[in-house]
């Protein structure tokens, strides 16, 4: 008979857990990059709103960059 060396499922989990997760921090850092740039963009033309509106999406989507990268500490120092 075969050992079983590696656990199929458990690394298929794995893969698709490190996909979703490095496709979604990208994401949101990009976000938190163009929020950045419309902030400044907007606040040159004198569109205080919009610059404001640009510049929450830009923090909100860094703060979540941050938590992920805390929450991935987290979860690798705890198994």
């Amino acid at each position: 008979m075969i050992a079983t060396i590696v656990q199929g499922k458990a690394l298929w989990q794995t893969v698709v857990a490190s996909v979703v997760a490095g496709l979604g921090v990208t994401l949101l850092f990009s976000l938190g990059i163009w929020g950045t740039s419309q902030f400044v963009e907007l606040s040159r033309s004198d569109r205080q709103l919009a610059a404001s509106a640009a510049g929450i999406v830009a923090a909100l989507a860094f703060l979540a960059v941050a938590a992920a990268v805390i929450i991935g500490i987290v979860v690798m120092t705890h198994k």
